[in-house]
């Protein structure tokens, strides 16, 4: 069925048509010419009347004319061309002719487009729902994903529904899980794997712990000093010479010792007191972070697994220091594993998700773990390392990290910044399908990147399993809790009155 035909001046990009019909933003359409047959989706729909023009300003003569002309509208609307479906969805070399008949995409062109060699079913098409959206396992694995939405928008389902989806393929899939949400998560194809966020610190690097305790870069005499004193606390512990295994102990220990050396001058003593205060801090603070009984953190990572790394009790410090030590050590290890030139490797590739991304790797603020993901982002798809950013605050993510994200899942935005810096991060999201970002539903999204053959707007599909999250109900648990108050106070009455007191 013919639903319109292109008018005006064509490109070999987009066109403009007028439909005698109602179609559907997002909905995909077929040219027809020269032999070739182009598909589209219609990004822009427009409805007018061609005598109710913007100049006319009376509500009744709108009204006269509304009743002569009665359903006498146009649709007028911008297509964007995405390829020939009988060449691999290249584009064209020749525009259409104007005048060419625009007609719906029917199913068997669509199944076909959507037919991948590693499918991960997402939901279906939101004006088809009985079309499957499938992406590429091996493009979001080595290319990189973001998922994008504003709060209450369908953001965790969408990561619920990808986690299962790639646990199918027996993926390691490693999640740095702020809030506990995946803790007691259940999927259907594969267990979780639960990771106590805890570092052996004989696998640290100096930079890492020296951030923790707050000793600055300018401060050369400070750092010098607990630098010495963590390289020999490491010393000490891989000799077996050490009466304890806290590792903030040992290097106090060995603080201690030189600043009870005679030889040393008051200044220096001084220095020293200062960096033993400061370890005191940090064994107050981060005691629980450490502990040398562990081993490397990455050797509990399994596969076919979500591994989760629960941060839910962590601040945001903790977790910075965390992922910048994942993050770095997994990247040496897989180069050791791919060069062959050290017996400390990661043996398997490891999909890599971090919730609350703008925390970890923020725009406007640099941090270690910001650094190391913008490393794993550039150099990782080399060595198997694959990334998901997560995020309810697009326009606070690292520009940098993000426009690495070759693959992108953008459920409702409505701040038009955040709009802007994700349409800057992305190549294939054009201005059209940005404007359709704050009228999605919940739980639909627009996919783009090399995941998917053509930009989809798509329904994600409902996870099945189980995991926490969302949002409360805040009036029940108050309920819950004068109704439990209630009974608190009526069980301490009765059991006055069976004391013998009377009220």
């Amino acid at each position: 069925m013919i639903i319109g035909r292109c008018i005006g001046e064509i490109s070999l990009l987009e066109l403009d048509f007028i439909s005698n019909c109602v179609p559907n933003v997002g909905e995909y359409v077929s040219i027809e010419y020269d032999g070739k047959n182009v598909l589209g989706m219609i990004e822009d729909l427009v409805r007018g009347n061609v005598a109710l023009n913007s100049e006319i300003y009376d509500v009744d003569d709108i009204k006269t004319i509304t009743d002569v002309s009665g359903d006498d509208l146009y649709i007028k609307g911008k297509i964007r061309l995405l390829g020939d479906v009988n060449d691999n969805l290249k584009l064209p070399r020749i525009p259409a002719p104007p005048g060419t008949p625009i007609f719906k995409a029917d199913d068997k062109i669509l199944k076909k487009v959507f037919n991948l060699k590693n499918p991960l079913k997402l939901g279906t098409l939101v004006n088809q729902n009985d079309i499957e959206v499938n992406v590429d396992v091996n493009s979001i694995m080595n290319r990189h994903l973001a998922i994008l939405a504003m709060t209450g928008a369908g953001k965790s389902n969408t990561v619920s529904v990808l986690i299962d989806g790639l646990l199918k393929y027996n993926a390691p899939v490693f999640i740095f899980d702020m809030h506990g949400e995946y803790v007691d998560a259940t999927f259907t194809n594969g267990e979780v794997n639960v990771i106590d966020p805890i570092i052996n610190p004989t696998y640290m690097s100096f930079s890492e712990i020296r951030k923790l305790a707050k000793i600055t870069g300018s401060a050369h005499i400070q750092e010098r000093y607990f630098r010495k004193a963590f390289n020999k606390a490491k010393e000490i512990i891989s000799s077996g010479g050490a009466g304890t295994n806290d590792f903030l102990k040992i290097i106090f220990s060995v603080l201690e010792s030189w600043y009870n050396d005679e030889g040393k001058t008051s200044k220096e003593k001084n220095s020293i007191m200062d960096v033993m205060n400061k370890v005191d801090d940090l064994k107050e603070k981060y005691s629980n972070l450490f502990n040398t009984n562990k081993g490397n953190i990455l050797g509990t990572i399994q596969i076919g697994k979500a591994n989760v790394l629960n941060l839910s009790q962590t601040d945001e410090a903790t977790a910075e220091v965390l992922v910048s030590h994942i993050m770095r050590n997994s990247l040496q290890y897989r180069k050791n594993a791919v060069h062959k030139t050290s017996n400390k490797t990661l043996d398997f590739p490891v999909f890599y998700i971090l919730e609350e991304a703008h925390i970890l790797a923020p725009n406007k603020r640099d941090s270690d773990s910001k650094f190391w993901i913008q490393r794993v982002a550039r150099e990782g798809r080399k060595f198997g390392l694959g990334l998901c950013l997560v995020s309810q605050s697009p326009k606070t993510v690292d520009h940098d990290a993000l426009s690495q994200m070759n693959n992108m899942i953008i459920l409702r935005l409505v701040e038009p910044e955040d709009q802007r810096h994700v349409q800057s991060a992305s190549e294939s999201l054009s201005g059209d399908l940005v404007k359709q970002l704050p009228s999605l539903n919940v739980g639909e999204a627009i996919l783009t990147g090399l995941m998917t053959n053509v930009p989809t707007l798509v329904k994600i599909d409902e996870f099945k399993g189980r995991r926490h999250g969302g949002d409360l109900d805040v009036v029940s648990i108050l309920a819950n809790f004068k109704e439990d108050e209630a009974e608190e106070i009526r069980k301490q009455e009765e059991d006055s009155l069976n004391l013998g007191y009377d009220y």
